[in-house]
């Protein structure tokens, strides 16, 4: 009797902890409460003025654009450590056609502004249409620099 009653109990809560949603929260700063039954809504209704501040947050303030000289040359990394990552895929190019995907752009608008570089991990600074963008490589993963893994 106890055994069956345990069973029964187990299978009641996994049940009612399989019908709940998830809440996560958008780049823009929302919260969004995904269902099980793959529909979504908004967990805080946003008026319009809330709505138009997000969207100004969301351009580059003026300490975030890059402004670089017709002449700019990009640094020189270090060959030996780059061919080390190129069996990884995570050299210079590589990097570069993350950001370019990210920040919606092409391999040729993302200009490398400054590096710190070991075999283990990096830190790359670059220039991605405008924008100033920072990028961590640890060991083989490559993340954009306010991200945590």
């Amino acid at each position: 009797m106890k055994f069956t009653l345990s069973v029964l109990l187990l299978l009641i809560t996994a049940v009612t902890f399989a019908q709940k949603g998830e809440i996560i929260k958008t780049e823009d700063g929302r919260r969004v409460f995904l269902k099980s039954d793959f529909t979504w809504e908004y967990v805080d209704a946003l008026d319009t003025e809330s709505q138009t501040a997000i969207t100004e947050s969301l351009k580059p303030a003026d300490g975030n654009v890059c402004s670089l000289q017709a002449d700019y040359t990009e640094p020189k990394l270090d060959s030996k450590i780059q061919s080390k990552l190129k069996r990884g895929h995570s050299t210079i190019e590589y990097v570069k056609k993350k950001v370019a995907k990210d920040q919606n752009c092409t391999v040729e608008d993302v200009l490398l502004l400054s590096f710190s570089e070991q075999k283990a991990k990096a830190v790359y600074h670059f220039c991605a249409n405008g924008t100033k963008v920072t990028y961590k490589r640890l060991g083989n993963s490559i993340i954009k620099g306010s991200k945590l893994f």
